[in-house]
């Protein structure tokens, strides 16, 4: 069993790659071996539609034609069981390093003749984790669980399950006083930061753990 983190955040050691963390040693918990990517450590660009995926005969149906720091981490994560992405959301959305990475992940595996509108033969399931800093009561009125949802579906291109955990009202800086934040009181984000957000690693590792076993959420 293979597991492989995909990191959408430009921070290594916060919120999205604290959680991803937990999400692993779940993974690892039922002796699934794992590995953590960071988008932002590669030198990459989305799909640039040079249909080359969908070319008859051109030896890169189901695999993307491109070749950059992306390439390797394609191959790896079509080779793995499961699949842990992680986002924060800025301006209303998963990073543009996130999405770039699922243009380039899925649209490879879209066929255009079969019914099933897959190309991809075998099975991968997926967990999603998003971070934002809009309170817990606001995520669903903004909107937000479209995008939770829409994700969710796309996955299913993969044949594998999908979940997801989502992971509010974080705390944004290691020292409040130095930005112009007065937005946000910082003794409440410090309180759901040691109350809620360890609930939130609770929920990663059991999520990691359970698509690792095999089991959908019930």
């Amino acid at each position: 069993m293979k597991a492989i983190a995909i990191n959408g955040s430009p921070r290594k050691n916060w919120n999205t790659a604290t959680l991803l963390e937990n999400a692993l040693k779940g993974a690892e918990s039922v002796g699934a071996e794992t590995e953590m990517v960071h988008l932002y450590d590669l030198n990459f660009r989305g799909c640039t539609s040079c249909f080359f995926c969908k070319r008859k005969d051109s030896g890169f149906t189901g695999q993307c034609a491109m070749k950059d720091g992306l390439t390797e981490v394609l191959e790896k994560a079509m080779a793995s069981d499961v699949l842990l992405f992680g986002s924060p959301i800025y301006i209303g959305n998963i990073t543009g390093e996130m999405k770039s990475f699922l243009e380039r992940l899925l649209f490879m595996n879209v066929s255009y003749d079969s019914p099933s509108r897959t190309n991809f033969k075998g099975k991968i399931s997926t967990g999603f984790i998003y971070t934002m800093g809009v309170p817990h009561d606001a995520v669903e009125s903004i909107g937000y669980k479209y995008i939770f949802e829409s994700n969710a579906s796309l996955m299913h291109r993969l044949n594998g399950i999908s979940e997801y955990v989502v992971s509010a009202d974080n705390y944004q800086f290691d020292d409040y006083s130095k930005y112009a934040a007065s937005n946000f009181n910082e003794k409440h984000k410090a309180a759901v930061k040691a109350e809620k957000f360890p609930e939130d690693c609770r929920k990663a590792f059991e999520m990691g753990a359970r698509l690792c076993s095999g089991h959908s959420k019930i």
